[in-house]
């Protein structure tokens, strides 16, 4: 992890210090991040979350203004937060008996999916992996959740990739990683700090002109354990398809995973179908809790779940990345449900995203598909096959198409993801980083197409078709899609029959850009590498 410890300019006005986030707090996203934010709303909302507390994003502009160090006064709230959690769950950080675990996690005010870092499973010591257990009886469990602490240290904390070939077990607690868990607490919110002046941070606030002065809060919450048991697993849900928009609830589950796992798209989960298989009333709950939260959001929601030993615990919810077809759909959707008011609409939608629904194309091929998987984000697009996001950048920069490759996609890929004209994966679902960003770039995208996916398609010209899932060789010929319904209902909104100072308003945003007797005109007009998306005819 490259980082940076000169002091960016943070915004004033923000407290420093840790608040708890039992669902009074009263600060709002630019305080305390946008993940803080919706732990305490969901805590008010009276739905089961884990406990936490949360850094002030002020408190990470008095990180920078100590030159990258935490303050004796910061360190005192901290220590006073982890005893918060010790009493709300009745265990003890670094403990004999029933020790605390806790996440480390980033949440700058303005959704950055996967940019900045996270620490799982802190807190584990000789000690507490030996209290665990003896508390569950189940070494292995407790080996696993070891590793993957270990592992998630050194790379986040120690930036030391480790080969995955090292052995694990309770007594290889090796190398730098501290025994001690304020230690590691202490180099674990450190590192998240830090990773706001990451190089990828950075690049992701730049592409999407997101301020650099806002800083990030850093949230600790008590774990809950989806590799703890069969009865146990981790999930992501949206409650409307990101990808057509469609209003049925979206998900994946992995049984006896954690989260990153999910998110990070090292392996493909399964469809949300199977937990109502095999947990039919967890699955019911975690859809009533979608319904509240979507209500509350007014707008289609993101929601990080575990289930550890059969309960369900919330950890996240904000509102989801969403590919421009869908953003068009859903908009419409929230206006003939009564949720939206066609003005608030206009303002959902972005010009850019109308210009890709108005220039879709679509097209097939030949025979077999060299690759198919999951469709991630719709769209169309050619290009040399790459698989390394460094090479697709340069190629990128001298003005040649590519198509990025990967076996997974990390935070560390994004310039390579934003300069390729499309993006493949070997493994991964739905609802990993690949098919996230994806659809916030506008970058037709089809994931988890399997192991030699690479291989068959490294050097070639292919042509990928986000909307059915399938990679072909060679560049095929684009048509004109169909012309998109909800395109045209999102269009009459704005010229329908409004009081003239509202109509005048109305025609004053984005949306104004793309009235119907100039989106064909704007359809080809040239734009810069980066700006979302791209041209069907660059």
């Amino acid at each position: 992890m490259t980082t940076s410890t000169a002091r960016p300019a943070m915004a004033a006005g923000v407290p420093v210090g840790v608040v708890r986030l039992d669902g009074t707090c009263t600060l709002g996203r630019t305080a305390i991040g946008g993940k803080a934010w919706s732990v305490n709303a969901m805590r008010a909302l009276g739905l089961s979350v884990p406990p936490a507390v949360a850094l002030t994003t002020g408190s990470c502009a008095a990180f920078y203004a100590a030159g990258g160090q935490l303050t004796d006064e910061l360190w005192d709230e901290v220590r006073r937060g982890i005893e918060f959690l010790e009493t709300e769950t009745g265990r003890r950080f670094g403990g004999e008996h029933r020790p605390l675990l806790i996440s480390v996690r980033s949440g700058a005010p303005v959704s950055m999916p996967g940019m900045m870092d996270t620490v799982l499973n802190l807190g584990l010591s000789r000690t507490a992996a030996e209290a665990l257990v003896a508390e569950t009886g189940d070494e292995a469990y407790v080996a696993d959740t070891l590793d993957r602490f270990r592992r998630q240290y050194r790379e986040t904390v120690l930036d030391n990739r480790l080969d995955p070939g090292l052995d694990k077990g309770l007594d290889q607690i090796s190398g730098a990683v501290p025994d001690d868990p304020w230690e590691q607490l202490a180099g674990a919110v450190t590192a998240v700090f830090g990773s706001w002046q990451s190089a990828r941070a950075r690049a992701y606030r730049e592409s999407f002109g997101i301020a650099d002065d806002l800083g990030t809060s850093v949230t600790l919450q008590a774990m809950v354990f989806g590799n703890l048991d069969d009865r146990s697993g981790t999930g992501v849900l949206f409650s409307r398809n990101p990808s057509t928009g469609e209003p049925v609830p979206f998900g994946e589950w992995l049984p006896r995973g954690q989260g990153e796992d999910v998110v990070s798209g090292r392996v493909t989960p399964l469809p949300l179908s199977a937990l109502a298989g095999s947990h039919p009333e967890v699955h019911a709950e975690l859809l009533r809790a979608t319904a509240a939260l979507e209500v509350a959001g007014g707008d289609v929601q993101d929601i990080e779940f575990t289930v550890e030993a059969g309960r369900l615990w919330l950890l996240q919810s904000r509102a989801a990345k969403r590919s421009a077809g869908a953003a068009v759909r859903i908009a419409v959707d929230l206006v003939d449900e009564g949720v939206l008011a066609p003005a608030q609409a206009v303002l959902r939608v972005t010009a850019d995203q109308v210009r890709a629904v108005a220039g879709a194309t679509a097209g097939s091929g030949v025979g077999d598909p060299v690759a198919a998987g999951e469709a991630a984000c719709p769209g169309f697009a050619t290009g040399i096959a790459v698989t390394d996001p460094d090479e697709a950048e340069e190629r990128a920069d001298a003005g040649e198409d590519v198509v990025l490759v990967r076996a997974t996609t990390s935070p560390d890929d994004f310039h390579g993801m934003l300069a390729a004209v499309g993006i493949v994966t070997e493994y991964g679902g739905a609802t990993s980083h690949a098919a996230v960003v994806s659809r916030e770039i506008g970058r037709p995208c089809v994931v988890g197409c399997g192991a030699g996916t690479l291989d068959r398609l490294a050097g070639h010209e292919v042509t990928v078709d986000g909307s059915t899932g399938r990679v072909w060789l060679g560049r095929l010929v684009a048509q004109d899609a169909t012309a998109d319904r909800h395109l045209v209902r999102l269009a009459a909104l704005v010229t329908a029959d409004l009081p003239e100072a509202e109509r005048d308003w109305l025609l004053a945003q984005p949306l104004g850009e793309w009235l119907p007797d100039r989106v064909e005109a704007d359809r080809c007009s040239p734009t810069e590498r980066g700006a979302l998306p791209r041209c069907r005819d660059q």
